[in-house]
């Protein structure tokens, strides 16, 4: 049986605390995954018995994967938002795990990260589930310690933190006001490629940031509504029309618990449509017929009102 005295100094897989350049970003945080040191391993012959040995060589920072929601996360936003409009700015900060009696036991510190990927939950009209981003950032260097004391960790809870849920969502295309009526958008992921560089004498290598990748974005749509995503799909699939002037601006608003409260949105620039498809239908089934329709997007923005919209 574990001791009260040792019970303390066990962290728990529930408490922790994350600081972006000195700023508290989330009351929630949902989970937080990597970040450590992992090194290649060498298998290699050595003299004429055939035998082997085996030693590691070079090192590298695991990427880091933070859940989180979005009261308080708009330092965590700007830095989204920056990286997509290609001002790759860096980040430091710490990573605090805590025992049962929120008392720091582990301090995780890491140095100079640059953004990798911004995961967007799929969104649909019937879920009643709470929203989060996932992002994946990737430091230059880090520092980890035991911690025994110090003050406890809190989070200072948002008034908007539990304002958005994945059923509120709203979907815009210019010319096409039916698209309001989209209830499902699947997940995307925009993506940051970053090169590392070994260079002298430097344990982990330098890392620089390359190309930037928005995703296609796909949906689903009742099919009474779509006469003009047809006759946009007519233009350009089957008249195979290319021209700058059909391609479409739109928006993703993700909305407040009245469904009209606009929380922050994702801008789409350059979108065409390439794919129009109708799911299997099925004998006697009872669901709304739905046209799933695919689109490219050239570029993305985030923006909202304030600070992003959120605090």
């Amino acid at each position: 049986m574990t001791s009260a005295k040792h019970a303390k100094n066990v962290s728990t897989a529930g408490h922790f605390e994350l600081t972006i350049d000195g700023h508290k970003t989330t009351a929630f945080l949902k989970s937080v995954d990597g970040g450590q040191v992992k090194t290649s391993i060498i298998d290699e012959p050595i003299g004429h018995g055939n035998q082997r040995i085996k030693h590691t060589s070079v090192a590298e920072i695991e990427p880091i994967t933070i859940d989180f929601g979005f009261a308080g996360a708009a330092d965590l936003l700007k830095w989204i938002q920056d990286s997509w409009r290609r001002e790759f700015g860096r980040r430091s900060g710490e990573i605090i795990h805590a025992n049962f009696d929120m008392q720091p036991t582990y301090q995780y510190q890491f140095y100079d990260a640059l953004l990798l990927e911004t995961v967007f939950p799929a969104l649909d009209g019937n879920s009643k589930d709470a929203g989060y981003v996932k992002i994946k950032v990737q430091p230059e260097r880090m520092v980890e310690e035991r911690k025994s004391g110090g003050p406890q960790i809190s989070g200072k809870m948002g008034s908007k933190q539990k304002l958005w849920s994945l059923s509120s969502f709203r979907f815009e295309l210019d010319g096409i006001p039916e698209m309001k009526f989209v209830n499902h958008i699947d997940s995307f992921t925009v993506k940051q490629g970053v090169k590392k560089m070994y260079t002298g004498i430097d344990r982990f290598p330098q890392i620089e940031p390359t190309k930037l990748e928005f995703p296609n974005i796909s949906g689903t749509l009742a099919a009474g509504y779509c006469d003009a995503l047809l006759k946009w799909h007519g233009e350009t699939n089957h008249r195979g029309a290319t021209d700058p002037k059909v391609q479409k601006h739109g928006a993703i608003e993700f909305l407040g618990p009245d469904k009209s409260t606009v929380l922050y949105r994702i801008e789409l620039y350059e979108v065409g449509l390439y794919a129009l498809s109708m799911p299997a239908s099925t004998a006697n089934a009872e669901q709304i017929k739905r046209i799933k329709f695919e689109l490219y997007v050239g570029r993305m923005d985030i923006d909202g009102k304030g600070s992003l919209g959120l605090e």
